[in-house]
Formats: C-alpha cells, structure tokens, sequence
C-alpha cells in the first residue's frame, strides 16, 4: 500500500518573497532556440509509432 502524501508547506516572509520573485523571472522568461530543438529532438525519441 501506498504511503499518504504529505501535505505541502506554506511559505512565510523571505522565503514566501523569493519564492514569488523566482517565479516571476520564470514565467517571463522563454527558451532559446537551442533549448526548444534539443527538448523537442529528446521528445521524439520516446514517441512510439501509431
């Protein structure tokens, strides 16, 4: 049997900042082209045939 999840903390004061700045930087922030081709090049490898 599977063991329960824990439940996830909450952040509070600085950690709860940087945590939220962090995630701001992230979310503006894209892939270069290099990036996307290798992702993409390692995706195909696991796709199976239809």
């Amino acid at each position: 049997m599977a063991r329960p999840i824990k439940e996830t903390p909450i952040l509070y004061g600085a950690d709860a900042t940087r945590f939220l700045d962090e995630m701001k930087k992230n979310e503006s922030k894209k892939p270069d082209l290099k990036e996307r081709e290798r992702i993409r090049n390692n995706a195909s490898k696991f796709k199976f045939a239809n």
